[in-house]
């Protein structure tokens, strides 16, 4: 068995719960958008933005929505998606245009600060500590977390926001962009990952060895797939697979 040179990780429900943190950033940020927006506009005696929280909420998921079949491409670039749908809906309600670009960034560095509010499992940070002496590590997500905010930032030298790169997982795109920054060849590489899909099948289908986080499941599994429960237990399966244990 090849030694194992890197390996990569998803972030979300991987290193950590992330069980009401978009609830949490969504309605903040654009909780917040509309509170300071307003406060502006009463500043400069205008009246305020005839549009209630609930009814722009709704409006601004519908746009992303509407932007997300109209732009392909640009679907799995979540900030994106944001960004136009937030400049769109201000302008809509009679918001010039420069203004509704100035907003829409600022309600977007909000959504960010909220975003990277997250609690890595208590486990985490020590255990990447320790495999940065022994591996090459990189971070790949589908989410659009700001990556060198995140908590856990310090031990990635390689980040991969596959939305960004219009090719969100399970495309292959960021599995290999990851891989050629930490000059990994897919066999002497595990990725972890909590989804079957977007994880650890496109993983193992480029040769890359795959540790599905899922906390049941009795089905057999293809070749270079491990199932643990928690990440906690990731050094069991480097000793297993010949690496040093932790």
């Amino acid at each position: 068995m090849a030694t194992l040179q890197a390996i990569t990780f998803d972030l979300d429900d991987t290193l950590w719960d992330n069980q009401g943190v978009m609830a949490r950033t969504e309605e903040g940020h654009y909780r917040w958008l509309l509170t300071a927006f307003n406060v502006w506009l009463a500043e400069r005696g205008e009246p305020p933005l005839a549009l209630s929280y609930e009814e722009g909420l709704q409006d601004y998921a519908t746009r992303r929505q509407r932007l997300a079949s109209e732009v392909p491409k640009r679907r799995g670039d979540f900030t994106w998606l944001r960004l136009r749908a937030l400049e769109d809906q201000l302008q809509a309600h009679g918001v010039a245009k420069s203004t509704a670009l100035m907003w829409s960034a600022a309600a977007m560095n909000e959504f960010h600060r909220l975003r990277v509010q997250v609690t890595p499992h208590p486990e985490v940070d020590a255990l990447l500590h320790e495999l940065r002496k022994h591996y090459r590590l990189a971070a790949i997500t589908n989410g659009n977390i700001h990556l060198a905010r995140q908590p856990l930032a310090h031990h990635f030298p390689v980040a991969i926001a596959a939305g960004e790169l219009l090719a969100p997982k399970p495309d292959p795109t960021p599995f290999l962009t990851a891989l050629a920054k930490l000059d990994a060849v897919p066999e002497r590489a595990m990725h972890v990952g909590d989804s079957w899909e977007e994880d650890v099948l496109p993983a193992q289908r480029l040769g890359m060895h795959a540790v599905w986080i899922n906390e049941t499941g009795d089905q057999a599994l293809p070749e270079r797939v491990t199932r643990i429960a928690h990440v906690k237990e990731l050094p069991e399966v480097l000793a297993w697979h010949g690496g040093r244990r932790l």
